[in-house]
């Protein structure tokens, strides 16, 4: 009778080298659609994609406002009203006012399904002490948007871009870093590498969407400092 003896393989192949965090997707022939992109900060935002080559579509309540804005901007920018805007769109920026921010999504639930929805929204409020962070029920407005919309992939993004610099045309560089946050990576990656794509500009892996809501507040205290020194303040992370 013979016996047999397990035996460990010391030939297996060595584990893979970790991913390289700087190694992002080319998101170059994405359709990216702003909501909201009449706004100052949307309208920024749409210029800068645009000029960095980027397909965009601007969104707007009425279509007739959105094209006129998206003439304005130039750079091959398309205007359409949000519904629209939402389903010729890969990425879609939420850009609307906080007020507006539930109403808005709820209202384009189906045409967001599937959709990569980066908000950028900023619930504050102000008095005469200056702005002050608001905070909804549901943690922040990136997390209300993601219960909000159970079938889009919600990522958090853009909160501390000035927009004075980024509409200014005189501005080549927009000198900062953008706080990314998302569940999945894959998405949060797609993020990074569409505001890379703005010169001066990279974006960083800062959590979950359960720290949206400091990354959101901290506006309030960027409005505080911008008044102070008279300034349009933006973040760099340092050391990554």
């Amino acid at each position: 009778m013979t016996s047999s003896t397990a035996s460990t393989d010391s030939t297996a192949a060595p584990k893979a080298a970790p991913k390289d965090p700087w190694d992002l997707p080319d998101v170059s022939g994405l359709v990216v659609g702003v909501l909201g992109g009449t706004g100052e900060q949307g309208r920024g935002l749409a210029y800068r994609l645009a000029k960095a080559g980027q397909k965009v579509i601007l969104g707007s309540r009425a279509a007739d406002r959105a094209q006129a804005v998206a003439e304005e901007l130039g750079h091959g920018v398309e205007g359409a009203d949000n519904a629209e805007c939402a389903r010729r769109s890969d990425i879609v920026i939420i850009a609307v006012p906080w007020d507006g921010h539930a109403k808005t999504l709820e209202s384009l639930r189906e045409e967001l399904t599937g959709k990569l929805v980066v908000d950028c929204v900023n619930p504050l409020g102000f008095d005469k002490k200056g702005a002050y962070a608001l905070k909804p029920e549901e943690g922040s407005a990136a997390e209300q948007a993601a219960a909000l919309l159970p079938d889009s992939r919600v990522a958090a993004a853009f909160h501390h871009l000035s927009a004075v610099l980024l509409q200014d045309t005189s501005i080549e560089e927009i000198d900062t870093d953008v706080m990314v946050l998302g569940e999945e990576r894959a998405d949060v990656e797609l993020v990074q590498a569409l505001a890379g794509r703005i010169p001066g500009m990279r974006g960083v892996f800062a959590g979950r969407l359960r720290n949206a809501h400091q990354v959101e507040s901290l506006v309030a205290n960027l409005i505080s400092v911008n008044r102070r020194y008279k300034a349009h303040a933006g973040l760099r992370v340092t050391d990554v």
